[in-house]
Order: structure tokens, then C-alpha cells, then sequence
């Protein structure tokens, strides 16, 4: 059984099951998180996670990335993490009171029952969830022909080839870090502004 993260609902199905949670982001370690109490789990990641110290959380985060993306100087000596840093939201301090988190290297290949490490030895899995990343679902505009390489070209939120069409959300390309609860919000002000000046 193999699942991307988007398709991720509760640890139901992987009940006393072999599992593999790949990514070594947010969403992984979420997901490990929450698996690891029904199953036996292993956490494959591209290069040791990193955590952030308890007290930052996501809005620290986007401060932090905003001043960066406006090349403001930061005066107030705050640390400086990274947003691809995992946050210890609940579920992940629970994880690692558990001690959850032992991550492995990637596997190079599959075999019939489960997977076969890079040293060569071969271990039996169930199930793998994939946890690595997320794109933009713009298949509801493609008859509109404006989606180019899984984007809409836009002038901030406004797509150029249909003015009559505004994205939020989407990703950087709709305004920065727009595809964060956080940031959407930012974006979707200045949309508003722009759709009610353009009705003017």
C-alpha cells in the first residue's frame, strides 16, 4: 500500500502494520507521529530533520521569512531557523517524548515484500506514505488554457492572460509564502483591494 500525505486521513488503516513514512519535513513528521502509536514505523528522510526550539512557531516563522523576502534587516537579535525546520506543534513533542524520531537514509530500490536498503539488506513493509510535498490542483482551469508548467503566470494575484481571474493560495507565485495559513492572509487583502478597484 502506498499513499501521498494529501491522501492521509488517520492512522486507521496502517493499524499493527510495517510502515515507512518518507519526508523529513512538517507533514512527515506529523504523520510519523501520529502512525507510530498503532504501528511500527521507520522514517526515511533525504538528510537528518531539524527541529525547532519549542517557542517558535509558525507565525515566528513567517516574520522571520518576510523580512528576508523584503531584505529587511532584522534588529531584534531573534534566532534565525529555517522554514523548512520542523515545528513542535502537540503532536510532534509527543512524538518525541516517545523518542519517535529515528530517522534512516533513503532505500534504493523495492522488492516483492517491502524495500531494500543501501547496504543491501532487504526488509518487509506494508505500507509506505509519502510525505513530499505538495503542488497546486489546477486542473479546474486548464479549459481557460492559462496554466503553464503547474502555474498560472499572474501580476501579483491577477492572472495575465484572464484579468478577470485572481489566485490566492497557490503558492509564491500568488504572493509570498501565500500557501501558508499564515501568509494567505497577507495576499488575500491586497486581492481584495486590487478586484474592488478593478470594479470601479
Amino acid at each position: 500500500m502506498q499513499i501521498h500525505s494529501s491522501a492521509y486521513k488517520n492512522s486507521s488503516p496502517f493499524k499493527n502494520k510495517r510502515v515507512i513514512v518518507v519526508g523529513g519535513s512538517n507533514s512527515g513528521a506529523q504523520i510519523l507521529a501520529e502512525v507510530s502509536k498503532v504501528a511500527y514505523t521507520k522514517w526515511v528522510t533525504l538528510e537528518k530533520p531539524a527541529f525547532l526550539p519549542e517557542e517558535i512557531d509558525g507565525r515566528y516563522l513567517f516574520n522571520q521569512a518576510n523580512e528576508k523576502y523584503l531584505k529587511k534587516k532584522n534588529t531584534s537579535n531573534t534566532l534565525q531557523v529555517s522554514l523548512s525546520d520542523i515545528v513542535q506543534v502537540a503532536s510532534v513533542k509527543e512524538g518525541l517524548t516517545r523518542n519517535v524520531f529515528k530517522d534512516y537514509r533513503p532505500f534504493s530500490s523495492f522488492y516483492k515484500n517491502g524495500v531494500i536498503w543501501q547496504n543491501g539488506s532487504k526488509e518487509a513493509f506494508d505500507a509506505i506514505i509519502w510525505c513530499t510535498g505538495f503542488r497546486p490542483y489546477l486542473n479546474h482551469l486548464k479549459k481557460l488554457n492559462i496554466v503553464e508548467n503547474n502555474k498560472v503566470v499572474t501580476n501579483h494575484t491577477r492572472a495575465i492572460k484572464e484579468p478577470n481571474l485572481w489566485l490566492v493560495g497557490y503558492g509564491n507565485w500568488t504572493g509570498f509564502a501565500s500557501a501558508t495559513i499564515y501568509g494567505v492572509g497577507k495576499t488575500a487583502k491586497i486581492t481584495a483591494k486590487e478586484i474592488i478597484d478593478s470594479l470601479l
